[in-house]
């Protein structure tokens, strides 16, 4: 699978003096009115550098919290500006609007080399709804356009997908290395391949969790939803977070990975408190003996073992959602154990690791290895959907025909 890249165009097309329009991620977190988290910041850099020193007029569009098609001051793009600048390390300019003429003067007085942020895109109903008339109000202000926000290719938006029908389109360099990494995770990867999916709730990742087990060799369920699967083998787990009305669809789930020849590996143990806190008392139990009274709050050292076991046979891993209650100590030992050792084997060249969903991002920054796997995206909702089979239509719609 092959797609059109911001590397092409530098070198196919004459970027000086082109008003590109590009897509980027800029919904970060902020407290007390600044940007606490700068990473999707610096994740755009790249692209921005690149643009700039072809000469274009480089134009972001982003989206900023939830307006719902209203202008709202907390919502407004504005506010990211000092930190984008320091990102960039270059002035950023802004316009009130992302149309019109606020947005058309504010392009026209732009020089080579230029960087403008044009206000929410959210602030217009036309953006969710890809409106026809909307994307021409915004490819009015460009000669060419650039996809750098992954985490948003899951909605076919106006600024996400309908630009890319009607102006030249490019992924950005991010856009690029995630589209990279995850062919390398599930498109064509090297085997065997694991995944390790943990997270709290079977509901949520139903449709993951059904589309693994026909693409990978092993997976391994871990967090609450472990939980879920002992429970339908018929095991009793206590006041452990579980939904037993879903045991029919985990053991559809089980069947389904046994005619795939995908080997489900569950917790054979388990560290079980009695209250959800920080340092509270706990004890390793069997899985066939957990009390009434407890609480899995982590997997359990012997399923440690044997999930770093099956992460040293593996030649790629994707990794969605943590083993246990990672943010709580010491209930973030089985996590950070298997985490360190995906990393380790990163570094030896013997493993392609790729992990995504904002806490798995969590889970590997607390184990300090985020850095040493091969890639950890940062898209939340997209990863996942990628990860689910589902068709990403901003990613789609930069295919090579």
């Amino acid at each position: 699978m092959s797609f059109r890249t911001l590397n092409d165009a530098a070198q196919t097309a004459e970027l000086k003096s082109k008003r590109v329009l590009v897509r980027v991620d800029l919904n970060v977190p902020m407290q007390d009115g600044k940007v606490s988290d700068t990473t999707r910041l610096d994740r755009i850099v790249p692209t921005i550098t690149l643009l700039r020193e072809q000469g274009a007029k480089v134009i972001l569009l982003a989206h900023f919290g939830r307006p719902k098609g209203e202008v709202k001051a907390e919502f407004s793009l504005e506010q990211i500006v000092p930190a984008l600048a320091h990102a960039v390390k270059h002035h950023v300019s802004f316009a009130a609007d992302c149309i019109g003429d606020a947005a058309a003067n504010a392009v026209n007085a732009m020089q080579d080399g230029d960087i403008l942020l044009l206000e929410n895109t959210r602030f217009h109903k036309g953006e969710e709804k890809n409106d026809p008339d909307f994307v021409k109000a915004l490819a009015a202000n460009g000669d060419i356009y650039v996809n750098d926000a992954f985490s948003a290719a899951h909605r076919a938006h106006a600024s996400t997908e309908g630009l890319a029908h009607i102006l030249p389109a490019y992924a950005g360099l991010t856009m690029a290395a995630e589209l990279t990494a995850l062919e390398k995770g599930l498109g064509q990867p090297a085997r065997p391949v694991i995944a390790i999916v943990g997270g709290a709730k079977v509901s949520t990742k139903i449709d993951l969790l059904s589309n693994l087990v026909e693409k990978v060799d092993a997976l391994v369920i871990g967090g609450g939803m472990a939980n879920t699967f002992l429970a339908a083998q018929g095991h009793n787990v206590g006041k452990s977070l579980c939904e037993h009305d879903l045991a029919d669809t985990a053991r559809a789930i089980m069947a389904k990975a046994e005619n795939a020849k995908c080997a489900i590996i569950l917790p054979v143990d388990a560290v079980v408190a009695w209250h959800f806190a920080a340092n509270t008392p706990h004890q390793n139990y069997g899985v066939d003996a957990i009390p009434e009274d407890g609480m899995m709050l982590d997997v359990g050292p012997q399923s440690v073992e044997r999930i770093n076991a099956a992460i040293s046979d593996a030649a790629t891993l994707v990794w969605n959602g943590p083993l246990g209650a990672f943010e709580l100590h010491p209930f973030d030992a089985a996590t950070v154990s298997a985490a360190k050792h995906a990393a380790e084997r990163t570094k030896q060249g013997k493993l392609t690791s790729v992990a995504g969903g904002g806490d798995t991002v969590a889970a590997l920054n607390h184990a300090h290895v985020a850095d040493d796997f091969s890639y950890v995206s940062t898209a939340g909702g997209a990863f996942l959907e990628w990860m689910e089979g589902k068709p990403l239509p901003g990613v789609d719609v930069l295919k090579n025909q």
